[in-house]
């Protein structure tokens, strides 16, 4: 039988990558990229995780799978935003879990974030982003909860979402001690879905494995100018030599991890590596609300602090959008993660909002003087691009996206939060997402040395049902990766079309589902805060 084996790195980027290998700290990566293929995987146009995963396990884009952040918003209220986590059943397509499922392929999912309430499928499941009280009934199916919980060293709160240790960012302000503890603690993480991949290769028939190692992304943001090679200090103080050595053993454990997965899955089979998107430098922060504040398109309500530093005395996202006049904001930024401008149509008159007549012209006026903001002190531009929802994500969902997906010249992510100034210097370089992101095959029947021309993320799973032997279904938006394998083997196996997918709900048989609590999802909130995506 051959097996099919996914590894999602979430960040991953060749601009990391190439130097951790070169530099003999990942010498299995080394070699299994000399032996495979590999090529940069451009990301959805807002490179971040929600979308860029989902368009991974759909092969459609966010106009079409629905999801655009980590969390959704129901604007029917007119006087506050209701919002709650973006979970499974908000997936508008079929995913490569049901795709090759129901077409008798065995597979294994684990740590895929919007994953929450999945509908069961031909084979196991542990979903990602899930508090520990949560994980248990989520997993499919549930007797492999027992056998999972019971491999030795496994400890379930290594793999679940723990709002302590969301608390512990890595920063300069932390000891050495604690900040060794917060990298150990990612790559307790990591071995507990380690341990649970190992499992399904070794001990079940799963035809297909995937498993998404989530710290490269977590410590990134923080450690970037530690580890990008043309921002590494001359003379580094001992506490950045210190956490540099900790991230490079991180990654020295991750190669190893990826070895035993690779031999597991046999000689025979076939390995892909991607991330959802890559990572490069961000220098400063645009108030994206400031901004329209100044424009006269926001307000907030009376006595909402600044302390200066951009940082709002609200402990979470409910208590941040109370902070906002709604009857008199007609524009916002929502999240930092989504990147974009979202504007108020007021449904009958007298509503807050723009007339319906009125949006075209105000989106060009929005375009147009964003466009044209200039850096006070160099007279440059800094918003690069602000794309029409058209534009970025077309489709049937294309209502839920925001009217303008902003692209910053620093490739960093906007803030919501109120300023003195809508423009800053960060007080050290950050790590921050880019487009680019990694495409690594190997294995049977793939092309030695191959370099790829820029795959798309939506190519992932027409690549992946092709290696499967599966036909693939004639609405997906990507196609099979063609250059990353041998002319012999698409001559063996040559690429057939099939019928379109099927909706969610027709796909498997429909589950009744949990929603988290109020307080498990501000444990997550604060997660994703800490993070940088939501502020």
């Amino acid at each position: 039988m051959r097996r099919i084996l996914l590894i999602g790195l979430d960040g991953m980027t060749f601009r990391l990558l190439d130097h951790l290998t070169e530099d003999g700290v990942m010498p299995f990566l080394k070699q299994f990229v000399e032996k495979g293929a590999r090529g940069e995987l451009i990301s959805t146009p807002c490179p971040v995780t929600p979308p860029a995963w989902t368009s991974i396990m759909t092969g459609r884009s966010p106009g079409h799978h629905g999801i655009f952040d980590f969390i959704f918003v129901d604007e029917e209220r007119t006087d506050r935003l209701v919002f709650r986590l973006t979970n499974a059943r908000d997936i508008l397509c079929e995913t490569i879990w049901s795709i090759a499922g129901r077409q008798g392929r065995m597979v294994g999912s684990l740590n895929f974030p919007q994953m929450f309430l999945a509908r069961p499928f031909n084979g196991y499941m542990v979903p990602g982003f899930v508090t520990a009280r949560h994980l248990r009934t989520n997993v499919h199916p549930r007797e492999f909860w027992n056998r999972i919980k019971e491999l030795p060293g496994f400890n379930v709160k290594d793999v679940a979402w723990d709002l302590a240790e969301g608390r512990k960012p890595l920063a300069g302000d932390l000891d050495k001690d604690g900040c060794k503890e917060w990298i150990n603690y990612l790559m307790r993480k990591e071995t507990g879905w380690y341990t649970i991949a190992r499992e399904l290769l070794a001990e079940t028939p799963c035809e297909f494995v995937a498993v998404v190692f989530e710290g490269i992304d977590r410590f990134l943001h923080q450690t970037w100018r530690l580890l990008d090679p043309n921002l590494v200090p001359e003379n580094p103080t001992s506490w950045e030599k210190e956490i540099r050595g900790y991230c490079l053993d991180y990654f020295r454990q991750l190669d190893e991890f990826i070895r035993e997965l690779v031999e597991l899955t046999g000689e025979d089979s076939q390995v892909f590596m991607v991330s959802d998107h890559g990572f490069g430098p961000t220098t400063e922060v645009f108030y994206a609300n400031v901004w329209l504040e100044k424009r006269g398109y926001l307000t907030w309500k009376e006595d909402v602090p600044s302390d200066g530093k951009g940082r709002l005395t609200a402990h979470n996202m409910r208590e941040h959008f109370d902070t906002i006049d709604w009857n008199k904001t007609i524009a916002y930024a929502r999240t930092t993660s989504a990147n974009g401008i979202y504007i108020r149509i007021a449904k009958e008159p007298g509503q807050p909002g723009i007339s319906p007549n009125e949006y075209e012209s105000f989106r060009s006026e929005l375009t147009q003087g964003l466009l044209s903001y200039k850096d006070p002190q160099t007279n440059r531009q800094v918003v690069s691009k602000a794309l029409t929802r058209e534009e970025a994500f077309p489709g049937k969902a294309m209502a839920q996206a925001p009217d303008l997906t902003l692209t910053l010249r620093d490739g960093g992510f906007i803030s919501i939060l109120r300023s003195d100034d809508v423009l800053k210097p960060r007080p050290e370089v950050r790590g921050t997402h880019r487009r680019e992101g990694i495409f690594i095959a190997g294995g049977h029947g793939v092309r030695k040395g191959s370099m790829l021309y820029s795959p798309s993320v939506l190519d992932v799973t027409p690549t992946l049902l092709h290696s499967m032997g599966l036909p693939i279904p004639d609405d997906l938006e990507g196609q099979v990766v063609t250059d990353a394998f041998e002319p012999d083997y698409l001559k063996s196996y040559p690429i057939h079309i099939g019928d379109p997918t099927l909706p969610p709900d027709e796909a498997s048989v429909s589950v009744r589902g949990e929603r988290l609590e109020e307080s498990e999802e501000a444990q997550i909130l604060e997660r994703l805060k800490a993070l940088g995506y939501l502020e």
